[in-house]
């Protein structure tokens, strides 16, 4: 193990500056923070970090390479995730004015299997992880380097991601962060929506365009 510390710190680090970058995951955890519980917002944090695993597995197996380099198969991908991106937006540009979490219930209800769900769905199907991860997979880590330890990094990663947002959603549910977002949240609500919008629009746009996949490592997983 003494021999990987070095390949361990380097996906460690790669790993806090993409996860800390702006983009869907971000975008729908600032919204369940301030929309819902601090249960179904964490719920959603840890839906964010099982969905690493999900990208861990396939990288593992060899499938997310194939992904890559098959521009049908990335082309699918990016239109299932850009179709998802819309409809959470959709949902979002619906926010109404009026305080978008009154007393200590949030307007709209949500279960915990969906916030869950948003959370999961919204990593596994943002196709910037699928190359950030592939990339990571077959630039950074060595292909020396055991499986079992390379499924470690997965499990790390997944609960790096996991914690991190559940530290977003701790802090955004603070009852004083609410109530200062609580007057405009509603703007606030429709600002994520456009954002999640834009992006959709990018990965329908380089669909339409006909780029294909670029070979080379991928700086965040949600740029």
């Amino acid at each position: 193990m003494q021999n990987y510390w070095a390949e361990f710190l380097t996906v460690a680090l790669v790993h806090l500056l993409a996860v800390a970058s702006p983009g869907p995951d971000f975008a729908v955890m600032l919204r369940q923070a301030l929309c819902q519980s601090r249960r179904n917002a964490l719920l959603t944090a840890f839906g964010i970090g099982a969905g690493i695993l999900v990208h861990v597995c396939y990288s593992l197996l060899g499938i997310g390479l194939l992904i890559q380099q098959s521009v049908v198969l990335f082309s699918v991908l990016k239109v299932m995730g850009a179709l998802y991106l819309t409809w959470i937006a959709v949902q979002c540009l619906k926010a109404r004015a009026g305080g978008i979490y009154v007393d200590t219930q949030p307007r709209v209800a949500q279960s915990g299997f969906a916030a869950l769900r948003l959370g999961f769905l919204t990593n596994t199907l943002n196709p910037k992880a699928t190359l950030f991860f592939v990339s990571l997979f077959s630039v950074v880590i060595s292909p020396g380097t055991p499986v079992a330890l390379q499924a470690g990094y997965g499990i790390y990663m997944a609960l790096a991601t996991g914690l991190w947002f559940a530290l977003v959603a701790v802090f955004f549910t603070l009852e004083r962060v609410r109530k200062s977002f609580n007057r405009f949240g509603h703007w606030l609500d429709r600002l994520m929506g456009g954002v999640l919008l834009l992006l959709a629009g990018q990965l329908l746009f380089s669909t339409v365009s006909g780029s294909e996949p670029p070979s080379g490592p991928i700086p965040g997983t949600d740029r």
